[in-house]
């Protein structure tokens, strides 16, 4: 599986979501993945979504669902455009909210938990 999920070039992504769509998305029963690490996703997520770290998402590829639509996002949109590029040319459909939790919290959608923030990534340790 970890040929399959490499990206092959930074080429524009059509399936970058907004906010709403997203949204559409979710209520529809798309999966919702969140790529950032733990402390980011405690200090604040979107309902619904399970956290996979971007660089374990190889290892779990296969729990995630193919015969459904998968949301991926973090902080601003980089890494989890990373992950959908990967998991559509695996043969996902795969989608990459524009903007990450960031642009979801600005268009005044909730979080989990009801206070809710959104985490600045911290360097590597």
């Amino acid at each position: 599986m970890s040929d399959e999920l490499e990206v092959e070039d930074d080429a524009p992504q059509p399936y970058a979501v907004t906010p709403a769509e997203a949204a559409e998305l979710i209520g529809a029963g798309a999966t919702l993945i969140d790529v950032r690490r733990d402390y980011e996703f405690e200090a604040g997520h979107l309902e619904g979504a399970r956290r996979i770290e971007m660089n374990e998402l190889t290892a779990h590829a296969e729990e995630i669902p193919r015969d459904q639509p998968v949301v991926f996002y973090c902080r601003s949109g980089n890494r989890s455009g990373l992950a959908a590029d990967a998991f559509q040319q695996a043969g996902y459909d795969a989608h990459n909210l524009r903007g990450g939790i960031a642009a979801w919290k600005d268009e005044g959608r909730e979080l989990e938990p009801a206070d809710g923030e959104v985490a600045v990534p911290l360097p590597p340790s």
